[in-house]
């Protein structure tokens, strides 16, 4: 079992930045691969951001390129994502997810290609 947990939410304006982290225990947490997704309200959660176990390797959605980045700090079993530049349209619950498969090309951008998920943690962005 692995068990994630998120912080770092809040309420932040327009064009503001705010860092996510997403502190991983239990089983292998540090060969997984990680992901972010986030979900609006009656919105479907959307996939954001996926790294590596090695942090080598990442992707993002195309509505956060240039403005989040994801990294990872295996010795603190802890995933990561800056977000810049931020909009109100990026107002959500964001999610930090886990997954011990195989690395695909292009990294795992559905939701049922995770295996854990965390409790979740509140991004309000305010115009």
């Amino acid at each position: 079992q692995v068990q994630l947990v998120e912080s770092g939410g809040g309420l932040v304006q327009a064009g503001g930045s705010l860092r996510l982290s997403c502190a991983a225990s239990g089983r292998t947490t540090s060969s997984a691969h990680m992901g972010w997704f986030r979900q609006a309200p009656g919105k479907e959660r959307e996939f954001v951001s996926t790294i590596s176990w090695s942090g080598q390797l990442a992707y993002y959605a195309e509505s956060v390129k240039d403005r989040f980045t994801i990294a990872r700090d295996n010795a603190k079993n802890t995933v990561y994502l800056e977000m810049n530049s931020l909009k109100p349209e990026d107002t959500a619950v964001y999610y930090c997810a886990a997954t011990n498969s195989l690395w695909i090309a292009g990294g795992f951008r559905k939701r049922n290609e995770y295996d854990y998920w965390g409790q979740g943690t509140q991004v309000t962005v305010s115009s």
